[in-house]
């Protein structure tokens, strides 16, 4: 998938080095709510971090083991969704997903996961697809759940992100249990 079309607005695609300094400020803009959540705000300093971001997951599609795409809102970066790596072996993958502040609220999480789903079990012939949340995380939760995922554990103190400990909450979706996609 190197670009996929989620409607009129929207759409996804490979993140490439040219997006590096839009990514960045994406990133720097909405840095204090992504880093609520996510610890890659805090060592994201300079257009070069998220360059070299972009440059490692392109090694990784490289080496068919997961990438990152960005998402795209009528014509700008909107946040991005990636596959942190695929278990050939076991047919599964995690997904990871996030958005600048400015495009929150508008459904585009849902629909940018919706599509990764679609493209994991219909074209990469997956079976199994897990979404990782932190706990308190309520709005990033909604969006696994709305899309059918069976929260399958929590693991207590996963991560220690500013100050704190922060469970992780372990969303799971077979194949089987897949519907239609969200546009």
């Amino acid at each position: 998938m190197y670009k996929a079309t989620i409607d009129s607005e929207t759409h996804l695609a490979i993140l490439e080095p040219r997006h590096a300094k839009e990514l960045y400020q994406v990133i720097d803009d909405s840095r204090e709510t992504i880093g609520e959540w996510l610890s890659f705000p805090s060592h994201t300093n300079k257009v070069d971090d998220t360059a070299a971001f972009i440059k490692k997951s392109l090694k990784r599609l490289a080496e068919n083991n997961g990438y990152w795409a960005g998402i795209w809102h009528n014509g700008r970066i909107a946040g991005s969704i990636g596959f942190l790596y695929i278990d050939w072996s076991a047919k599964k993958t995690e997904i990871g997903y996030w958005l600048g502040d400015e495009f929150t609220g508008k459904g585009l999480a849902a629909k940018a996961l919706s599509q990764f789903i679609d493209h994991s079990f219909n074209d990469l012939g997956l079976r199994k697809i897990e979404v990782n949340t932190a706990s308190k995380n309520l709005r990033s939760r909604t969006i696994p759940e709305k899309l059918g995922f069976t929260q399958e554990g929590t693991i207590r103190n996963y991560e220690y992100l500013n100050g704190e400990y922060h469970d992780r909450v372990i969303y799971g979706l077979l194949k089987e249990e897949w519907h239609l996609p969200i546009k």
